[in-house]
């Protein structure tokens, strides 16, 4: 088992090396250029399309503001809280100037893939709308490219299992053992419970939990970062100077922190920023297909905040508070860095106790989220019949993700590399559509301004 985790490991390490990074990150600045940088130009409308989006009519089955709180419920995880303090601890506070790059290029994608995922997206036998990157490569590029969508959904199928299943519920029972000393086979036992209630009442029921949750625990976990912040603001501005000037210049050693180079504080930021929006991984769109809407361009707007939200406002408040509590030279990593940074920071063990109830509620919707992508998946390899199985392995897998110690680094590992591999086909298709996702945007925009004259 040692051999095969190796041969893994070492084989994730290429998939995930720079030239994946520089894949992911020279499509997101192709379709930025494509696109006219229009994420950031719209970025106040796109708001308001997410506002108007909480109730719909139009075809689809659920909300447009739903569709982006599901794809956040699997993006906001483990990653925006020990991931970023990873990145940190290894590149440097340039790393976070970095991912602040990756995310703002990254809108473009997003918005891409959800532009595409609603424009070639279809109903199922049962009549639920079903979309993502192995029906935008079918529908969109022919025939000859089908073995490309099968070999994403296959990917994605197994994929699952690990970051988004096993990976999250192993978290959440660290988390509860760390804070509360529960067994991590009542925590795994309770998760199924709950995850079973959810799964097995769709895409719908998934929805409405994550709309309620997502935003909830965002809004504290924020509001909790600001007030920090608020209460070190006159180490706010060295805190920002030092991760602007180190991303140019590296880090020095300090402390119990070992310095970094300006290559790791790029590699560390950008793959921080891919790992966390996941933009271009191909997942989020196969939530946003689902949006109650009557054009793709609309969700293309609302799914780009889903990178903003991410990473430019949850993942910056860890990084800021890390930094001005001071606690990065500490030579701690991951979530025991972010813990002592909003310990210190609020003064009491209550930091300690909101990192671990955020990191359980994050990995928790996390769960819910990716056991979606999953099935829709398994779904496109199948038909609507494996449904049902695979929600009820994925309820299995939670508990051994959760208590179960034996080949857990093989899982992951597996994970890791099917991840990555997920993103392949992904990438091909946003660059043979981009010239799909222009036509449509511009449509979009001349017809409006036509309407208005």
């Amino acid at each position: 088992m040692q051999t095969i985790n190796q041969l893994l490991s070492t084989a994730s390490g290429w998939a995930w090396g720079p030239v994946m990074l520089t894949l992911l990150l020279g499509t997101g600045i192709f379709l930025s250029f494509r696109l006219g940088f229009l994420p950031l130009r719209n970025l106040g409308k796109a708001f308001k399309m997410l506002w108007r989006g909480r109730h719909s009519d139009k075809a689809g089955d659920i909300p447009p503001m739903s569709a982006l709180f599901t794809a956040l419920a699997a993006t906001v995880g483990t990653g925006n809280i020990a991931g970023v303090a990873a990145a940190l601890f290894i590149g440097g506070p340039g790393a976070i100037f970095w991912m602040w790059v990756t995310a703002l290029i990254g809108m473009a994608t997003k918005y891409s893939e959800a532009v595409l995922a609603v424009h070639y997206r279809e109903t199922d036998e049962d009549g639920r709308y079903v979309g993502g990157p192995m029906y935008y490569i079918k529908n969109g590029m022919g025939d000859k490219w089908k073995p490309l969508a099968f070999a994403f959904a296959l990917f994605g199928t197994i994929a699952a299992f690990g970051i988004g299943n096993m990976v999250q519920a192993n978290a959440v029972a660290g988390a509860m053992q760390s804070a509360f000393s529960i067994d991590n086979q009542y925590t795994g036992l309770a998760l199924m419970a709950l995850i079973g209630l959810v799964i097995f009442g769709g895409v719908k029921r998934i929805a409405h939990v994550a709309t309620a949750l997502v935003p909830l625990m965002a809004a504290l976990y924020v509001g909790v970062s600001l007030w920090i912040l608020a209460l070190h603001w006159d180490a706010l501005p060295t805190a920002v100077s030092t991760i602007i000037g180190n991303a140019f210049t590296g880090t020095a050693a300090a402390g119990g922190f070992a310095g970094a180079s300006i290559i790791l504080a790029i590699q560390f930021g950008i793959a921080r920023g891919v790992f966390s929006n996941e933009a271009g991984l191909g997942s989020a769109p196969i939530a946003h297909a689902a949006a109650q809407t009557d054009n793709p361009v609309r969700q293309g707007h609302i799914a780009m905040l889903g990178t903003f939200i991410d990473t430019i406002i949850i993942c910056t408040m860890t990084a800021l508070v890390i930094m001005v509590t001071g606690v990065w030279t500490s030579g701690e990593t991951g979530s025991v860095l972010t813990s002592m940074a909003y310990t210190q920071g609020i003064g009491s063990d209550l930091g300690a106790m909101l990192v671990a109830v955020s990191l359980a509620v994050f990995a928790f919707t996390t769960l819910l989220g990716w056991s979606y992508y999953g099935e829709r998946c398994a779904e496109y390899l199948s038909n609507t019949r494996i449904i049902t199985p695979y929600r009820i392995l994925w309820v299995i897998a939670i508990f051994a993700g959760a208590a179960l110690s034996d080949y857990f680094n093989t899982v992951l590992i597996l994970a890791d590399l099917l991840n990555a591999l997920m993103a392949i086909p992904n990438l091909i298709a946003l660059l043979v559509l981009s010239p799909i996702v222009v036509q449509l945007t511009k449509a979009y925009f001349h017809t409006g301004k036509s309407q208005r004259r």
